[in-house]
């Protein structure tokens, strides 16, 4: 492909050419579909998620401190427990044995003292972790990084284009067919959820980038490994299904204000879209590991399986 743009990152950015494509799916989750062509221009993106190396890069040249690493405000957690409104983030925890997959808290534990530079809890560090990618990163941290580097987080619709890889419509990355629990393309789960993890792919958290093979525009880890921010407000109502005279351009999400969990009112967060699932997916929970599927994260959020990727556009902002 030609080279359009100078790379302008510490990792190396892939140029991808816009186009049409069908975003979205009818087949899994209801805030998936519908269906629908859109366009998106030409645009370069990260080859690889934000690794801890050069997230480190980062807040070495500016000493910034991550949402993780400062106290939540109390009044954005009304009725938190004192001792739940210090530094940390959400850590996964696998349990000692099969438990109710509708109580996401069997799994995940409020860890003080856990951030990117302790992924797991306070006595872990980033031995080894150079080329994992970064986690406990906010929406704000992401975009710090993406501004540092000049660049910007990708919409929905232009990640969701670049995890397809040409393979306009497919259900995964690599195709229609889903390998995983044999002979696994990416770092997801195996085994009982979340209590075993029989590590057929190798890893029971993340992988290094680039283990596993890229997709078709040369992209790695666009499925699995971790969930990854983008620039758009979630909406579970997303377009009509309907056909027009033209393809949307840059179509963009719902607003910060329609964003909020109307199922926790008290909580007064607003939510952006992450995608690409991440290496707790499995199709027994979660079955994200798909480039049309979509999760909705408040923005302050900081968990073990999150990170995120950047990109530059050919002709400025979206």
């Amino acid at each position: 492909m030609p080279s359009k743009l100078p790379a302008v990152t510490t990792g190396e950015t892939i140029w991808i050419d816009g186009g049409e494509f069908a975003m979205g799916s009818d087949r899994f989750y209801p805030d998936e579909g519908p269906i629908r062509r859109v366009a998106v221009d030409d645009f370069r993106i990260d080859r690889d998620p934000v690794t801890n190396a050069r997230f480190a890069e980062f807040v070495a040249a500016t000493s910034y401190v991550t949402e993780a690493e400062n106290a939540p405000d109390p009044e954005m957690y009304p009725g938190a427990p004192p001792e739940n409104l210090v530094p940390g983030a959400l850590v996964f925890s696998m349990p000692p044995g099969p438990v109710r997959l509708d109580d996401f808290t069997q799994w995940w534990a409020w860890t003080p003292g856990a951030d990117w530079r302790h992924p797991t809890g306070p006595e872990s560090s980033l031995e080894s972790l150079d080329d994992h990618p970064v986690v406990h990163v906010s929406y704000g941290d992401a975009r710090a990084y993406c501004e540092w580097t000049g660049l910007s987080l990708p919409t929905e619709a232009e990640w969701e284009f670049a995890a397809r890889g040409g393979l306009d419509g497919a259900v995964f990355t690599w195709g229609d067919e889903d390998p995983q629990e044999t002979e696994p393309v990416a770092n997801t789960w195996q085994g009982g959820f979340p209590f075993q993890n029989t590590e057929v792919d190798g890893w029971t958290r993340t992988s290094p980038v680039g283990t596993y093979p890229p997709n078709g525009y040369g992209l790695h880890d666009m499925a699995g490994n971790v969930w990854e921010w983008t620039e758009d407000w979630y909406t579970a109502a997303r377009g009509s299904g309907e056909p027009s005279c033209c393809a949307p351009s840059n179509p963009r999400g719902g607003t910060r204000d329609g964003s909020f969990d109307r199922h926790q009112p008290e909580i007064a967060i607003p939510r952006k879209v992450v995608k690409g699932g991440s290496h707790l997916c499995t199709p027994q929970y979660c079955y994200r590991y798909r480039p049309a599927a979509r999760q909705p994260q408040m923005i302050d959020t900081a968990m073990s399986h999150l990170g995120f990727r950047c990109v530059r556009r050919e002709g400025g902002a979206v």
